[in-house]
């Protein structure tokens, strides 16, 4: 005897016990195992037809996807426009103009938002960037001791503070490592990544992805109550512990090495065979014209680097500066362009040696001279500077560094930058001054991947942060308020105690990321409540029934993984969880098992730097061909959809 048992009473029970003991003997161990206040369905359920609502929202979704995987606009300008259209066809959505904007003060919105704040009250103390220290220590020349450290400090990190600072944070620290071993940046970048990845699974805080979810499950037509926060730690551990074991002992035969260990930045970048010098002969007319209008004056494409005077040099600012009778340029052409300089009127071409960082990188002097440094700079995946091009955002004038060549992956481009829309994980070689590279470091567009800056860390406040990050885990974990509210108390404590500034309080907040939150939010309710995730859920119970559900299971992990490599994570738990739950219902499953498989899926999108932001952060410095990830990716994924299937089934089962 089967009952349908999605909303079960205190008088249901009775009646089904007296009825069917065995059923509700199975009823009680797994909501106890679970702690679920909706336990299983026992019965088919019926798939629905296809009715003109579905198709609008399954066209809003479609659209939506090409939309996330092409990126003609900003994630969170599709999530802003999803809104409008969901608002806009009601009739069909069922989303009223309240529901559609209902994600702006989502629990889960709020809460990701505190986070992204705590986070950055936790690196302004450098945290992260004291554990860094203390794992070169550790690591010394053992490349093992390298991987190991890597991998422990930023999985354990982004249990508790977002893995998207962590990362960016630790580039410079293992970027600083290799250089000092010896090491390719290419063997421990993806380890940094994937393991930032895997630790966001440990808490409830590890990604926005989680409390997303989890906001999401506590709806009445699911869970009915959120995720607690360690409700999953269990099977974190398990999921880190594994993916850590796979980078110590498997990644190493797989890792690439793109880029040579210690190689000089001139010669990793190819600039020197784009660089060449140009005098101001005696007698030139351009004498007494600013380095600008005398560039624009030529018809070649010049672009001055360098100034040299006598024994003095001159880096980014020299656009104004007066030429003098025998100043030296150092410019930056096309191969064409140097032969079109013997034509130049004006400018003498000096052929010589390939120039070297020693050209580039400046001794500061006392007539104006100013100390100038090779630095990479990584381009934000959620900065400002996406989509932008160096000429728009008159990066020179700007931030006071001159770009001289952009790595995209394994590509290198050295001429005609400026007119190049900028990506997220681009990086950039710029020269620039102390101050120019130090306001770099503290500007959250971008990340300076070497550790030529040491930002000035408020250490003294660390334990105060970490006292209130503990609290807000602490209070959150033992119930007594919920984690939007410590979270929200948090934040203010962070900036009552000093640890930041008023005017830094937003400075850590990824407003794209919160944008899409809340743009996601409604389309998930529209896939509800117009039956369009139960038409999924049925059509795919259909192809898939005769298999053992635990297959099923694994195989909604897989389809989950593969859908977060083309949207974001925050998209793909969006559409699947509803899907995941109806699958489980119709199966006669335990939609929590089904739930959490979506969750942690979401989680791992290890086969392209595009899946994930800490990839995209790592692809650029890594030098990575986009392959590479799926080379190292591909085997770990696979091994943890087995592990995390069988872990959910030891944990809680099905």
């Amino acid at each position: 005897m089967t009952f349908d048992l999605r909303a079960v009473t205190a008088l249901d029970l009775q009646i089904a016990t007296a009825v069917d003991p065995q059923t509700v003997m199975h009823l009680d161990s797994q909501t106890a195992v679970a702690g679920l206040t909706r336990p299983l369905a026992a019965q088919p359920v019926d798939t629905p037809s296809l009715s003109p609502a579905m198709l609008v929202v399954f066209a809003i979704v479609v659209v939506a996807v090409v939309l996330f995987v092409t990126q003609p606009v900003p994630l969170d300008v599709t999530a802003l426009g999803v809104i409008v259209a969901l608002v806009v066809l009601e009739p069909w959505t069922t989303i009223s103009p309240e529901e559609g904007i209902s994600g702006f003060a989502s629990p889960a919105t709020i809460t990701v938002l505190m986070m992204f704040v705590l986070s950055e009250g936790i690196r302004r103390t450098g945290a992260v960037q004291l554990l860094g220290e203390r794992m070169a220590a550790f690591a010394g020349d053992s490349d093992r001791r390298q991987l190991g450290s890597i991998v422990g400090v930023s999985g354990l990190s982004a249990g508790f503070v977002n893995n998207t600072p962590v990362v960016a944070i630790m580039i410079p620290v293992v970027i600083d490592l290799a250089e000092r071993t010896g090491t390719s940046p290419s063997r421990l970048l993806i380890p940094l990544s994937y393991a930032s990845m895997l630790g966001g699974m440990l808490t409830l805080i590890g990604t926005s992805t989680n409390i997303l979810a989890s906001s999401i499950v506590a709806r009445d037509a699911y869970l009915g109550r959120p995720f607690s926060m360690f409700e999953f730690t269990a099977l974190g551990v398990l999921v880190l512990a594994t993916g850590s074991l796979y980078l110590l002992l498997v990644a190493p035969a797989l890792l690439p090495e793109r880029i040579e260990p210690s190689e000089a930045l001139t010669d990793e970048f190819d600039v020197s065979g784009y660089l060449t010098e140009v005098t101001v002969p005696t007698d030139s007319p351009l004498v007494g014209t600013t380095v600008h209008a005398a560039l624009e004056a030529v018809d070649v494409d010049l672009e001055a680097v360098t100034l040299l005077r006598g024994e003095d040099a001159f880096g980014a600012s020299i656009d104004e500066k007066e030429l003098r009778p025998a100043d030296v340029l150092i410019v930056r052409t096309g191969r064409e362009g140097v032969i079109d300089l013997a034509a130049v009127e004006g400018l003498s071409h000096r052929p010589r040696r390939g120039i070297d960082e020693a050209d580039l990188e400046i001794t500061g002097d006392e007539n104006g001279g100013t100390e100038q440094r090779l630095a990479e700079v990584i381009v934000a995946p959620d900065g400002d500077l996406v989509g932008e091009t160096l000429e728009s955002t008159s990066f020179r004038q700007r931030y006071g560094a001159t770009v001289l060549a952009l790595r995209r992956g394994p590509d290198v481009f050295n001429t005609r930058m400026d007119l190049r829309p900028l990506r997220g994980g681009d990086t950039l070689l710029v020269q620039a001054d102390h101050d120019a590279l130090d306001r770099l470091g503290r500007n959250r567009n971008v990340i300076v991947a070497q550790e030529f800056t040491r930002p000035t860390y408020r250490r003294e406040k660390l334990p105060l942060a970490l006292g209130i990050v503990a609290g807000v885990v602490g209070l959150a974990a033992l119930d007594v308020q919920p984690i939007l509210v410590t979270a929200i108390a948090g934040a203010g404590a962070m900036v009552t105690a000093g640890i930041l500034e008023p005017r830094e309080l937003w400075d850590g907040v990824d407003w794209s990321v919160i944008v899409l939150l809340a743009g996601l939010i409604p389309l998930g309710i529209a896939l509800e409540e117009t039956g369009a995730a139960a038409f999924l859920a049925g059509h795919a119970v259909a192809a898939v029934g005769d298999l053992h559900v635990v297959f099923v299971l694994g195989l909604l992990y897989l389809g989950t993984a593969l859908l977060t490599e083309l949207l974001s994570n925050n998209a793909s738990v969006v559409l699947m969880i509803p899907i995941g739950f109806d699958v489980a219902i119709r199966l006669g499953a335990d939609p929590y098992a089904f739930v959490l498989a979506v969750v942690f899926a979401c989680s791992t999108p290890l086969l392209s730097p595009v899946g994930y932001q800490t990839n995209l952060m790592v692809y650029g410095p890594g030098g990575y061909e986009f392959t590479d990830f799926a080379r190292v990716g591909a085997p770990l994924q696979v091994l943890l959809a087995v592990v995390t299937t069988l872990g959910i089934v030891v944990l809680w089962g099905v």
